[in-house]
């Protein structure tokens, strides 16, 4: 009777080889297809470029 051990972590070259095999065969089905997205999206940048430049040149001055 022979008992070989593997320490943690140790290189296993079969399992890496069958991992390799099982990511390069992935199976894509025809339901797999994106789903649309039907909707709006709002961006309200809420101040001006000029009172955020103000408001900076306070934070700037310490007030």
């Amino acid at each position: 009777m022979s008992v070989v051990v593997m320490s943690m972590g140790a290189y296993d070259e079969e399992e890496h080889e069958r991992r390799e095999r099982k990511n390069s065969s992935v199976d894509i089905s025809e339901d797999d297809d994106r789903t649309a997205y039907h909707g709006s999206v709002e961006y309200d940048s809420g101040n001006s470029t000029e009172a955020l430049l103000d408001q900076f040149e306070e934070i700037k001055a310490g007030k």
